[in-house]
């Protein structure tokens, strides 16, 4: 295991089922804000910054998807938490597909947000890894963060916009950049028929970063899984579809519960 011990924040009753919430590439904990009262009346909800992000450590050198993992195999532990319902958007739901396959036994249900099992486009991650190493997080921060929301959305809320920039802007150069290195060749695909944990799969109609046919491959290949599509809404689609993905996040997780 090459886990680092990430930062994380756990509110809610202590009784509850634990929901695990893993962030997007060049976010932190912060995006689940909008989600997070509601959660917290049902579940002990543990947010975390993936590693190189907000207050979590920045490893040296390239992370794997499996590094990614065992933050979370660790932190699960750390908190004595044996299983958990897990979402992730983007780079969180990639860590999540994996969590689900590699350790099963630890996932009680699964919810993949804005993500893909085979991003492609490898020299474009390595060339934005490339780019943060000369030059930092913020000579691409707006451009990244401009496929974040619709248009339309980011034009009604310039605050919105701005604290994510800021987010964005203030990670590890190294610590993004480590992450970059996870999706250059990541393939998941031949691996969703194995996910036998109950998913749902939510879509941003008009996500740039990671569009619909990335979700409804992964829908496609897990048994069982629903897909839930989301409009207007682009990657960030839990903040422009903040009711809509915390109704759809406690639903989820709730079924079969009594």
């Amino acid at each position: 295991m090459n886990a680092v011990e990430v930062h994380a924040v756990v509110e809610g009753p202590d009784d509850a089922p634990v929901l695990l919430l893993s962030n997007s590439l060049g976010a932190d904990l912060g995006m689940w804000d909008p989600q997070l009262p509601a959660l917290a009346e049902h579940f002990r909800v543990v947010r975390y910054d993936t590693r190189g992000h907000g207050r979590s450590p920045a490893p040296d050198g390239d992370s794997t998807l499996d590094d990614l993992a065992d933050d979370v195999i660790a932190l699960l532990d750390r908190l004595g938490v044996a299983q958990a319902h897990v979402a992730g958007l983007s780079i969180g739901g990639m860590t999540a597909l994996r969590l689900a396959v590699r350790d099963p036994q630890r996932v009680a249900s699964l919810a993949v947000l804005c993500s893909s099992a085979h991003p492609g486009n490898e020299q474009s991650w390595q060339d934005r890894a490339t780019t943060v190493r000369a030059e930092g997080t913020g000579a691409i921060a707006d451009a990244v963060i401009s496929r974040w929301l619709t248009p339309a959305y980011a034009a009604a809320h310039p605050d919105v916009v701005a604290r994510l920039r800021a987010t964005f802007a203030a990670h590890s150069d190294e610590g993004y950049a480590s992450c970059c290195a996870v999706l250059v060749g990541m393939d998941q695909r031949a691996d969703l028929g194995r996910i036998t944990a109950p998913t749902l799969v939510v879509s941003g109609a008009e996500d740039l970063a990671l569009p619909p046919e990335h979700q409804q491959v992964i829908a496609d290949g897990i048994p069982g899984a629903r897909l839930l599509s989301l409009s207007p809404a682009a990657h960030l689609a839990n903040i422009e579809q903040e009711q809509q993905v915390t109704d759809a996040l406690i639903a989820h997780a709730t079924e079969g519960l009594s």
